[in-house]
This record gives structure tokens, C-alpha cells and sequence, in this order.
């Protein structure tokens, strides 16, 4: 359940009223209602504007956190080089958990109507925590995580899900496409972001200090447009608490959903590691420096397409039909690494992994609201499925660093196979628990009838 890197989302409640249950995946969605009065508009300037503010939202956010394997690289070999890879991925991992961890709090302050506080408060927290990274001294991990575990990750996790919720308050019917089109700024920020930092790291005039205020000072950039353009639409819904014993009960009794989390807990502990390690694995296996300059921004490339194409077919064919091909193409893909020991395959296998890895994470949201029984709990849903599968995020890399480095002496090198094993293992279980999840979804749908909305 990475958008961003990637994608997920807490609804509004004035949103969750006009949202529509999506008929069993073996049959084509019905057609909408009619608008009411207070339907999303589906278009129109403010709109428009509102994607575009939060596509740069996700440009600075995901999209930055997608670059971490170019400082993974850079850690490794030159600036905390007396540090396991297992501890210098902490730092990302702690990033990513923080982004979804507090999808909850985050989304009920959305729903309260605190969207533009929000934004403003995870702006200056993530440029400040960019620019404090870029005082961090050679050798002192603390000092890192701090900035730039604990910090940036703090200022992502405040931005990234409101800038996805702000879609349900201009889009109906048209929602899926300017979802797709929101998430697809997480990609493109891991083009710019690898390759802006590679070459600012590399050039002797500028190196790690002025290469990360440069990239802090592309991100303020973004984040103040951002903050001008975006607009919400709705009044706030206050309600009053949410977790009462009989919800989550209901919730927990949901056989879909609840297999629908262990898969996505069990998918994310192996998908983000070739957006940690790929730039490394490609270092350690000789591929040319140009490629390996360039791979993270391929593997993101790939990722644009896989955030938009599936997007566009789910409300045809079904979310678990694309979800599940994503899901073992990226376990296969991950496997395919073995063979991947030269210039060419790893690009392959870059651009491949990051078309199937987009599709989940911008397919997630999407199941979370075909799986809800109740819209009313829609965003206790989401909310409560993100702030679980994030811990999957905060140990599944440092497990693969850990692997990596279990060579049978010290200094024995990289052990890659364990690590890769470890990594294509969990995303099939993750497929496994999804399929569970799919066969026990068209079960509810068939007791409940053909016709049922």
C-alpha cells in the first residue's frame, strides 16, 4: 500500500455520500445516479487546478522518498560507510512508515476540515527537516536519522494523504482518472529526484551538502505552488469518535477485508526493496556507471505508465483482475533479479518492476472501497489498513539489509541471493493472502445477488 510509491487515500465524509459500491469483479460496474445538487462538479478550473496542486504535492513527497535509493547508494560507499546497509535502510523504512502511520489522525483532521493547516504545517516541516539534512556531518548516523528519517518522513506523512483525499471533493464520476493522474507526480518526482541527486552528488563543485539544498530548494518550490493552487470544496463534517467496540468488530468480522490488509502487509515487506537497493545491486554487478546512474529513474518511468493504464481498466474489468497480475508480476519480477547481471536485463527488469509495482500501489485505494460494506466506514477503513501495512514498510527493508549482509565472514561482500529470496518470497505471500481475499469478496457478492449494488 505504497503512492505514492505509492497510493492511498481517506475520504471526507460529505465524499463517502456520494461514493458507489462497485458490482462483483466478474461483471461491469453499474452506471452512476444522477448528480445531485452537491455532487463534485467533475471538472471545471479550481478543479483542474486542485489536481495539478496535488500531483506537485506527491512530486515532493512519494516522489523524493522514491529517490532514497541513490542516498542508500551514496551511504554505503562514502558518507556513513562504517554502517551496515541494514541500518542506513532503517532510515528510508522509518520514511515510509511515517508516511502512512498516521493516516488515521491525518484523515480525520481532513474530515474536520483542516485540509490547507495540514498542508502548511507538513510544508515547513519537510523543508526544514531537507535543509537540516544537508548540515549533517560525514560518519554521524544519528544526525541522518534524525533529518531525515524522523523529519522528512514526519513532513511526507502529513502531506501525502490529504493531497489525495482533496480529489473526492471535484471528482465523481471521473474520480479514478484524476486519482491516476495525482499519483502519477509520485513517479515523476522519482525521475527528477535520482537523477537531480546522482549528478549533484557526483560534480566536485557541488557534492552532498549542495546538491541536498538544491533538491530542498526544487521541493519548497513545488510545495508553495501547491499550496496556492489547491482548493476543497465541502463544508467540514464534525462527527463524533469512530473506533466504538460494535465498528470495529463489524470490521473485523469482514473476511475480505481482513485478508486483503495480510496481503498487502506481506506485499509490502518485499516491494519497495529495488527502490532502496536496485541503484546498489547494479553498482555491485558491474553495470555501467551510466546505467546506474539513470536505473532508479527508469524503474520510476516504468511506474508512471503502472500508475495511469490500470487505473483507467479497474472500473472494467475489475480491481482484483489487475491487482493480482500486478501483485505476481512483481514477485516474478523480483526473482528475475538473478539473472539480471548485466546492462541490459537490469533495465528491463527496472522498467518491468516499475509498472507492476505502480499498478498496486495505485490499485489499493481503489479495493479498499470496493471491499467496504458500509460507507460510512470507509475512512476508518483506509485509514486503519494504511496505519497497519506501514509497519510492514518499517521492517522489510532493514530484514533485506540485514540479509544482504550476512556474508559468512566479515567483509566478505554483499550476500545478494538471500536478500532476494527473502524479498520475492513475501510478495507471493502477499498474493496468496490477496486471492483469499478475491475468492471470499465474490462469495459476499453472490449471497448477496447478482443485482446487488
Amino acid at each position: 500500500m505504497a503512492n505514492s510509491q505509492g497510493t492511498s487515500t481517506t475520504l471526507s465524509d460529505n465524499s463517502r455520500s456520494d461514493l458507489v459500491e462497485k458490482h462483483d469483479d466478474f461483471e461491469a460496474p453499474p452506471r452512476p445516479p444522477p448528480l445531485s445538487n452537491n455532487s463534485p462538479p467533475d471538472g471545471g478550473l479550481t478543479a483542474w487546478l486542485t489536481v495539478s496542486g496535488a500531483w506537485m504535492v506527491q512530486f515532493s513527497t512519494f516522489g523524493y522518498l522514491n529517490s532514497f535509493g541513490v542516498y542508500e547508494d551514496y551511504y554505503t560507499r562514502a558518507f556513513l560507510t562504517h554502517v551496515s546497509p541494514s541500518n542506513i535502510s532503517w532510515i528510508g523504512s522509518i520514511q515510509l512508515f511515517l508516511m502512512y502511520a498516521p493516516a488515521v489522525l491525518v484523515g480525520s483532521a481532513f474530515d474536520a476540515g483542516y485540509f490547507h493547516h495540514v498542508q502548511i504545517a507538513g510544508s515547513l516541516v519537510l523543508v526544514l527537516a531537507i535543509f537540516l539534512l544537508s548540515l549533517v556531518q560525514p560518519g554521524q548516523y544519528y544526525q541522518v536519522f534524525l533529518a531525515q528519517g524522523l523529519g522528512i518522513g514526519l513532513g511526507v506523512g502529513l502531506l501525502f494523504l490529504p493531497s489525495l483525499s482533496i480529489v473526492s471533493h471535484h471528482f465523481r464520476h471521473r474520480r479514478a482518472l484524476a486519482t491516476g493522474l495525482v499519483v502519477s507526480g509520485a513517479a515523476a518526482g522519482g525521475i527528477v529526484h535520482p537523477i537531480l541527486l546522482n549528478h549533484l552528488f557526483a560534480d566536485p563543485r557541488m557534492g552532498f551538502a549542495s546538491g541536498v539544498r538544491v533538491s530542498g530548494g526544487l521541493v519548497a518550490g513545488m510545495l508553495v505552488l501547491a499550496n496556492c493552487v489547491m482548493r476543497t470544496r465541502l463544508p467540514p463534517k464534525r462527527r463524533g469518535a469512530v473506533f466504538t467496540r460494535g465498528g470495529m468488530a463489524n470490521i473485523a468480522r469482514d473476511g475480505a477485508y481482513v485478508w486483503s490488509i495480510a496481503g498487502a502487509f506481506c506485499t509490502n515487506l518485499g516491494l519497495f526493496v529495488p527502490f532502496f537497493y536496485l541503484q546498489l545491486f547494479a553498482v555491485d554487478h558491474a553495470v555501467a556507471s551510466a546505467i546506474t546512474t539513470y536505473i532508479l529513474a527508469i524503474l520510476n518511468a516504468g511506474s508512471t505508465l503502472g500508475r495511469i493504464l490500470p487505473m483507467a481498466l479497474a472500473d472494467k474489468l475489475g480491481v482484483y483482475n489487475m491487482l493480482l497480475p500486478a501483485i505476481l508480476a512483481s514477485a516474478v519480477l523480483v526473482f528475475a533479479l538473478f539473472g539480471a547481471t548485466g546492462s541490459g536485463p537490469v533495465v528491463i527488469v527496472a522498467a518491468l518492476f516499475g509498472f507492476s509495482s505502480g499498478a498496486y500501489v495505485s490499485l489499493i485505494p481503489m479495493l479498499l472501497g470496493t471491499l467496504c460494506t458500509d460507507l460510512s466506514e470507509l475512512g476508518l477503513r483506509m485509514g486503519l489498513a494504511f496505519s497497519l501495512v506501514g509497519t510492514s514498510m518499517l521492517v522489510g527493508t532493514p530484514v533485506f539489509g540485514a540479509l544482504l549482509d550476512a556474508g559468512p565472514a566479515p567483509g566478505s561482500g554483499r550476500v545478494w541471493w538471500k536478500a532476494i529470496v527473502f524479498a520475492g518470497v513475501c510478495i507471493v505471500a502477499g498474493f496468496a493472502c490477496m486471492v483469499v481475499s478475491r475468492a471470499l469478496f465474490a462469495r459476499r457478492r453472490r449471497r448477496l445477488g447478482a443485482g446487488a449494488a
